[in-house]
């Protein structure tokens, strides 16, 4: 959604919003400025997507696009605000939580996430390898969001073995939502999501979703593994909050029937 000059944006979950998480991809035309306001009881995450923006007075940084450089970010705490000028169209992500019972220490203030900050990781095997990005996790001063990005080559597996996080089985309870961009227009890959193990008791269907460039997934509960299509590299930027009284803690649950691949 393109923003209109001046404007005050807030979360409002118009790309998502589920239980506990919300997301929004608002958009700056050249030369704009607005102001992220985020009202007390709730935190939220900008994200750079694409575009070249300052940040409040004077923190500037440019991003071609998500394959070009690791990303830039804004934490913001609850009750807090920031200013914001686009010196060329500029893409955002704003991920925030849901509900109302978030409030900042005294004096807490936007937190900015440096590309230099962002630690990466290389993980998986041949088949499923991937770079996964931590923008705003142990380091940043959150209460209950995780956010970063996933980087799939070609015709690779990401969330896999599959996983999940939605406190069913002992895990802290995380609500997530996906937001997917591909190195070439015409690029494409699937999202599993299901419920039971194939080695477990219960309904074992589930659902694939194609997805194409810009496509936006929430994932409330259970596995949800993640394919590009050969020929396409595929990106998508996640965000989880933890429910009231979980941890705000990366630990998962992956499904026992794949466990075996890690020894493979």
């Amino acid at each position: 959604m393109f923003v209109s000059a001046g404007q005050e944006i807030a979360p409002a979950g118009t790309a998502y919003r589920g239980e506990h998480v919300q997301l929004d991809l608002p958009a700056l035309a050249t030369g704009s400025s607005a102001t992220v306001a985020v009202p007390d009881g709730i935190e939220a995450v900008i994200v750079l997507v694409a575009g070249d923006v300052t940040f409040g007075a004077s923190t500037r940084v440019r991003r071609v696009d998500v394959f070009d450089a690791p990303a830039a970010a804004m934490y913001l705490p609850p009750g807090t605000s920031i200013a914001l000028t686009a010196h060329e169209q500029t893409e955002l992500a704003l991920a925030a939580t849901v509900g109302g019972d978030l409030h900042a220490p005294e004096g807490a203030q936007p937190w900015f996430v440096d590309p230099s900050a962002v630690v990466m990781h290389e993980r998986g095997k041949p088949g499923w390898q991937r770079a996964v990005h931590d923008i705003v996790a142990d380091a940043a001063p959150a209460q209950r969001l995780l956010v970063g990005e996933t980087f799939n080559a070609a015709g690779q597996w990401s969330s896999f073995p599959p996983h999940k996080h939605d406190g069913g089985d002992g895990e802290p309870a995380l609500e997530e939502v996906y937001y997917y961009r591909f190195d070439r227009p015409d690029g494409f890959g699937f999202q599993g999501l299901y419920d039971h193990s194939a080695n477990g008791d219960g309904d074992d269907s589930g659902r694939a979703v194609l997805l194409r460039h810009g496509a936006v997934v929430g994932i409330p509960h259970g596995y949800h593994p993640v394919c590009a299509a050969p020929g396409y590299r595929l990106y998508y930027l996640w965000a989880l909050s933890a429910a009231p009284g979980t941890p705000r803690a990366l630990a998962l649950h992956e499904d026992p029937a794949h466990r075996w691949l890690h020894d493979s």
